[in-house]
């Protein structure tokens, strides 16, 4: 809970009233790798915090599997448009390691916006930062060649690249496994 409690901190000063309720609410998580935290067509009904563990969003496109992205610990996880559009997801959670955290489902999350102002400004700050990291891999799959996408993603995440398989890299950065071995080989 520490880390969770940290991270809220370093964007706004908790009070008592809302670490308290944070660490009443919170649910502690334990979920073996592999593990599906979320399918399609089914609605996001959990806001995981990673204290340690890795996670990734993907979906399925002509029966492959396609990246959206990675999560390590230190990280919320969450489907946003389905947790907050309350509508079935079109993409899959899943643990890569074994992941242990915290949760809060969505009742929780908007109880505590409206019972503690700061914690309205901690969300949304945290859903800024998501959705300029979205845009941002957006745009570099548009716009950036192959070899700079892979240096930003070893800039971002330097420890990504020996924890998940090739196929999984390659996927989301949106390049075959055979392109990025190359990559991989001129480094």
């Amino acid at each position: 809970m520490d880390a969770l409690l940290a991270v809220c901190r370093a964007i706004h000063p908790l009070s008592p009233g809302l670490q308290a309720e944070l660490c009443r609410l919170a649910r502690p998580e334990n979920v073996a790798a592999r593990t599906l935290l979320l399918e399609p067509g089914h609605v996001a009904q959990r806001l995981y915090f990673l204290e340690s563990g890795l996670v990734r969003g993907f979906y399925l496109k002509e029966g492959k599997e396609v990246t959206s992205w990675f999560m390590p610990a230190g990280h919320f996880v969450i489907s946003i448009l389905s947790f907050f559009s309350r509508r079935p997801s079109h993409e899959y959670l899943q643990a890569l390691a074994e992941c242990r955290g915290w949760s809060l489902t969505y009742e929780q999350v908007q109880a505590l916006y409206r019972q503690f102002p700061e914690f309205n400004f901690i969300g949304r700050v945290l859903t800024e930062r998501y959705y300029v990291l979205s845009e941002q891999r957006a745009l570099d799959l548009r716009m950036l060649p192959a070899a700079e996408r892979y240096a930003r993603l070893l800039h971002d995440f330097p420890d990504l690249t020996q924890q998940v398989p090739l196929h999984m890299l390659a996927s989301h950065l949106g390049i075959t496994p055979e392109t990025l071995s190359r990559l991989r080989a001129r480094r």
